[in-house]
Order: structure tokens, then C-alpha cells, then sequence
């Protein structure tokens, strides 16, 4: 429960049609295996404690009192515990009987939550039995209890503020007005559904999209249990497919046609996070809810989510296929929008050799072809120097032969010396100086060129670089369109590859595969024996955990604690804690000292749902202070 993690599951107990003594048994014997798991919240299908299936005897009297004293029995297995369970049973008040999920925890009810919606269609008749619930709630007693029935009811977490839960029932997520809307609007952040949903041919997949859409559109989490093996077969089988769901992504689903329970930790900060961020999403208005509170114990445990160490490449071979397709056009639009507003035709842009630079001339080539421009007006420029490695210079030089663009070769050598003499550096003291003369050196080449072409400097620097601050000021900071400004680096590589898979040129494939294979390195400083001297990552560190720390950052606004917690999950088996604090404090640092870099930066394309841009997602001053984040990572390990 600590950095706002709640651990949820969502179970198909057996049962056996109208027979709630043994249907109470699996219940239990459930809830008993979720107070081990350390689960806080647990949620069982529609009606489970009689059967969804049981038709007509829902008209009888001993199924119903057979309901009422098997829960008795259920709230005394749950005394002690601060699991809060979501039971499946009719209950009767007023002579009217409903279809309702009882919230109990520790020996009590804390509520009962009628089904609103009754479907009366195809195999569906509960209008038969049940009358829709009311949605303000009533106080009803049972047993000397007494507490709210109604739909309109929080259950609010004393411990956790962000902790509340709202309940619907089945249908109740399938109409055009769910109940779960008002519930969210009032506050809930976890919606479970006590579900009974047949199974006939692709419903899973409408199921899986209607409730993962639900999290998404409510910024909510969402247990979702269904009704599995056990029930009547005379027309309907019953498929048990449980859902775990937060804010558009599944956490967790159980097989079909198997009983099981599913758990899952949900992340109410990144909810509450989220929703703060939202301009759009509606102030909290609980004014017609009852709200009952609760308690829990905070407890210690490893994560039971998945956490995925590249968020912002998909793990999907198909889907990250797509996303690279469409990143890359992204790219392309955006520059090729910028030239034909400018009228330029021609582009020009520093190659390398590097991957930053080969992803910018292929997208400026995809967009030259979109306008029709002849690939030979571009201009890739390489500029060696004192770094640059024969490896680099020939992977440049085929890569543009290859593509079709103009090539020209200008060696800097010799102007960096000189203005080394005339600024009066020692050209042996390879200092900051030495490397950023190099770097202003080029791009001054590049804008003259381009003011002489009539063209326009297509920027290559990487988003992840900006939020390093790993580029030289008025140097390879500076362009006049920047297309890779909002691609992390771990994206980036995935980009160029998907490129060389399919070009449908071999000899391209194998220099952009070389690119791939070489070490990110600015090159500025003279090679050791051949090979590359000055390698990034040696120096700033790995960059798949400077993106990863970028994303939690911006995307979601989680303290230094939690990145560094969600790190060491992600990475466990590839970086110790000590490597991933060490970089995690390095990134920080860097991150708000190098904001002056981009809060002035080229106009460039946003491609994700994470960009540093100051006139898009990051306005931060340039002189705000880090010593808030980098005194919470002390003493951690």
C-alpha cells in the first residue's frame, strides 16, 4: 500500500446451482487465499452465493433465507480481516427482491448495492424476478446491523484518501449511461462489477475493450468478476473471464472457462495523478452519495503489476511495428508541413553515423517523397573532426549514397583550430571547450549552408537528450525544425531498426544495422586506437533508465521514491539498487539544471504522450530548485 498501491482480486468460486452452503464454502475458502495474498479489496461474481442460473427458485423462500444464513457465515470468516469483500446475492426488502453485491469486512456489512439495469432481452428475463435498485441510498437493518442500500454509496478508505470504492453490477456496464460515470464523477476511484456475462463467440473481446475502456475514459480502476464453471448449462455456459483494469491498461485476466482468481495491485496515486492533470475531467460532486468509511492495514510487498522497463516501446513485435509506422509519419508531417509552409526545397542536416542523425535523414527523406522533392536536395553534411571514427564516416557516407541524397564532406579540423588560437585554448586540454567548439563549429556550417541553399537545418537531437541536458547550447542544441525532439532514445533505436527491416534494400539494411550496433557517442574526443572514445552512456548512464525515469516523471508526477521503487522492479535483474539510485540522482540533478536548454527549443513535432517542449508539455522554470527530489533519495538502497 505504500506510494498509494492497492492490491485488488477479482474471483470465480466454484458453485453449484441454489446451493448457497456450498457456494458460501468456495467463497470462503477464496477470501481465506486473498487475506494471504495481502489483497485489500476482493470481488465475486453476480449472485454468487445461490447461482446466477437459478431461474424460478429465485421465488423461493428457502433459497432466499438459505442466501441470508450462508452470508452470516461469510461475514464470520471475514472477522479480524480489513479485506473488503463484494458479495453476489439477491436480498429482499420492502417485498421486492434485488439483485444486489454486499460489501462486508471485518464481520459487518458495510452496504448492499443493487443492480439498476435489469436486461429482459435474448437469454436474459431478470425483470421476472428483480425490481431495479434505487439509487439513493436507505438504512436497512439485518441481524442487529444496520447500513445504506442503494447505488449512490462510496465506500471510502480512512487510511488511503484515494482509496474509494463504487459498485455496478453486470449490465450496469454495458448501457450507454453506467452508473460507474456518476460514481467517478463523485469520487470513486476503483469501480467492481459482480458479473454474471455468458459466453457466446468474440464476446470476450467486446467484454476486454468495453471494461478496459471503462478505466480509461473514467480514470479509474476497475475489477470486473464473472460468473464461470458451476453454473447451469441447460442454455448458457459461463466462461469465469475475470478483468483487472486501470486507466485503459489490463493488468491482469483470467483464462476462460477455468475458475480462478486474478490479483493485482492498482496505482491510486497514478489515478489521482492523472485526474488532477486533466483539465477536462469534472470537479468531485458526492453531495447525492452516502459515503460509509472503512479501514486497512498498510502492509509491505512486492508489486503484483507488471511494470514495464521500456514504456515507451510496445513489447508486441505487431504493435510496436505499428507504432514505429506511425511515429515515423508523424515525423514526416510534421517537417514536411514546416518546408511547404516555408517554401523550402531543400533540407539540410549534420549526418554522423550516429542514430539520432540516420533516424532525422530518414524521416527528411520520407517527407521529401511526400512533397515530391527530389531526394537529391537534401543535403547530409558530415563533418569530421577529432573524434570522428572511420567506422562512423563510412556508415554516414553509404547510408546517404543509398537513400539518394546529396552528400558533402566538410572537414572541421582545421577551423576548430583555428578558433581554438583565436579564442586562446590549448587544443591538448580536451575540457568542455575543446568538445562544444566542435559542436557550435557544425552547426554554424549547417545554418550557412542552408542560408545559402535556400534550405532548411533539420535538427537531430533526441527527447532524451534534451532531458539530459546532453547537447551543447547554440550547438547541436539549435536547428530550424527538430523531428526527433519528442523520440526517447530507446525509441529511437526500435525506429531505425524497424526502418532497415523494412526498406527492402539489403545493402541499407546492413549500414543501418552497423549504426545500431555502434556506441552512442558524440564522437569529440580523439579515438583510442580506432575505436570510440567518449561513450554516453559511460558518462550520463544507461539510457533505458534515464527514459524510464523520464516517463514516471513527466507522464505521471510520482515522487523521487516511487521512480526509484518502480525502477528497481523493472530492472531487478539487470541493475542492482545502488546503480539504479546512483543514475536516478544523476538524472535529476541534470533535469532541472539544463531546463535553460529547453526552454528554448526548435519547433518539433510531439509524437507521444510524454515531450519536454515549453510551448507543449513542460513549462518549467529555469532555475527551480532540485533539492526537494534529491533529499528524498537519500537514505534509500
Amino acid at each position: 500500500m505504500k506510494h498509494g498501491f492497492i492490491r485488488v482480486a477479482a474471483a470465480t468460486p466454484d458453485v453449484k446451482v441454489a446451493d448457497p452452503q456450498f457456494n458460501r464454502t468456495e467463497i470462503c475458502a477464496l477470501i481465506r487465499a486473498g487475506i494471504e495474498r495481502k489483497a485489500k479489496l476482493m470481488v465475486f461474481p453476480e449472485l454468487s452465493l445461490t447461482a446466477y442460473t437459478c431461474g424460478d427458485l429465485f421465488g423461493q423462500d428457502a433459497l432466499l433465507s438459505g442466501a441470508r444464513r450462508e452470508l452470516k457465515e461469510i461475514l464470520k470468516e471475514t472477522e479480524g480481516s480489513d479485506l473488503l469483500a463484494f458479495i453476489g446475492m439477491p436480498w429482499e426488502r420492502g417485498g421486492k427482491l434485488y439483485n444486489s453485491a454486499v460489501a462486508v469486512q471485518n464481520g459487518r456489512i458495510l452496504g448492499v448495492v443493487p443492480k439498476t439495469n435489469l436486461p429482459n432481452y435474448a437469454e436474459f428475463y431478470e425483470r421476472r424476478y428483480f425490481e431495479p435498485g434505487n439509487e439513493v441510498p436507505v438504512m436497512v437493518s439485518w441481524e442487529g446491523q444496520r447500513f445504506p442500500m442503494g447505488t449512490n454509496i462510496l465506500f471510502a478508505c480512512e487510511e488511503m484518501p484515494g482509496f474509494i470504492v463504487a459498485a455496478e453490477i453486470c449490465e450496469d456496464a454495458w448501457v450507454p449511461c453506467p452508473p460507474s460515470i456518476r460514481h467517478t464523477a463523485a469520487g470513486a476511484t476503483v469501480i467492481v462489477n459482480c458479473s454474471a456475462s455468458d459466453e457466446t463467440t468474440g464476446k470476450d473481446i467486446y467484454r476486454r475493450s468495453l471494461i478496459t475502456g471503462h478505466s480509461a475514459s473514467l480514470v479509474c480502476g476497475y475489477v470486473y468478476a464473472n460468473a464461470g464453471d458451476g453454473e447451469s448449462t441447460q442454455d448458457l455456459v459461463f466462461g469465469g473471464q475475470n478483468l483487472i483494469t486501470e486507466n485503459g491498461t489490463c493488468l491482469a485476466e483470467s483464462k476462460r472457462f477455468a475458475n480462478d482468481t486474478i490479483f493485482a495491485d492498482l496505482d491510486l496515486e497514478r489515478l489521482n495523478n492523472e485526474r488532477r492533470r486533466l483539465s477536462t475531467y469534472p470537479v468531485r460532486d458526492d453531495s447525492a452519495y452516502f459515503t460509509v468509511g472503512f479501514h486497512i492495514t498498510e502492509e509491505e510487498y512486492d508489486l503484483e503489476r507488471p511494470i514495464d522497463p521500456m514504456p515507451f516501446v510496445p513489447t508486441d513485435e505487431g504493435q510496436r511495428n505499428r507504432r514505429c509506422e506511425e511515429i515515423l509519419s508523424i515525423q514526416a508531417m510534421g517537417l514536411k508541413k514546416r518546408l511547404s509552409h516555408t517554401g523550402c526545397i531543400h533540407a539540410v542536416l549534420g549526418i554522423s553515423g550516429g542514430l539520432d542523425s540516420t533516424l532525422a535523414l530518414l524521416v527528411t527523406v520520407r517527407a521529401f517523397d511526400m512533397l515530391k522533392i527530389p531526394r537529391n536536395q537534401i543535403h547530409a553534411v558530415t563533418m569530421p573532426c577529432f573524434g570522428t571514427t572511420d567506422r562512423t564516416y563510412q556508415n554516414a557516407c553509404l547510408m546517404t549514397k543509398k537513400l539518394g541524397a546529396e552528400l558533402t564532406e566538410i572537414d572541421i579540423k582545421e577551423a576548430v583550430t583555428i578558433h581554438f588560437r583565436d579564442i586562446g585554448h590549448d587544443s591538448g586540454n580536451h575540457d568542455v571547450t575543446y568538445e562544444n567548439a566542435q559542436a557550435r563549429e557544425r552547426t554554424q556550417i549547417l545554418m550557412d549552408l542552408a542560408n545559402r541553399l535556400n534550405g532548411m537545418v533539420v535538427g537531430t537531437g533526441d527527447m532524451s537528450e534534451l532531458a539530459l541536458g546532453w547537447a551543447t547550447y547554440n550547438g547541436d542544441h539549435m536547428s530550424m525544425y527538430g523531428v526527433n525532439a519528442s523520440v526517447p532514445k530507446t525509441l529511437v533505436r526500435h525506429l531505425v531498426r524497424y526502418y532497415a527491416d523494412t526498406c527492402g534494400e539489403e545493402e541499407l539494411k546492413t549500414v543501418l544495422l552497423d549504426v545500431l550496433d555502434t556506441p552512442v557517442s558524440p564522437e569529440l574526443l580523439p579515438p583510442k586506437e580506432g575505436e570510440i572514445a567518449q561513450k554516453t552512456e559511460d558518462l550520463v548512464g544507461p539510457y533505458e533508465l534515464h527514459d524510464f525515469f523520464l516517463y514516471q516523471i513527466l507522464r505521471y508526477g510520482y515522487r523521487p521514491a516511487k521512480v526509484y521503487r518502480l525502477a528497481k522492479a523493472a530492472f531487478g535483474g539487470e541493475y542492482d539498487g545502488e546503480t539504479i539510485l546512483k543514475w536516478l540522482k544523476v538524472f535529476y540533478r541534470r533535469f532541472f539544471s539544463q531546463q535553460f536548454k529547453r526552454s528554448c527549443l526548435p519547433d518539433g513535432p510531439k509524437v507521444g504522450s510524454v515531450a519536454v517542449s515549453p510551448r507543449g508539455d513542460l513549462r518549467m522554470p529555469s532555475d527551480a530548485s532540485s533539492r526537494l527530489w534529491l533529499e528524498e533519495l537519500e537514505g534509500l538502497s
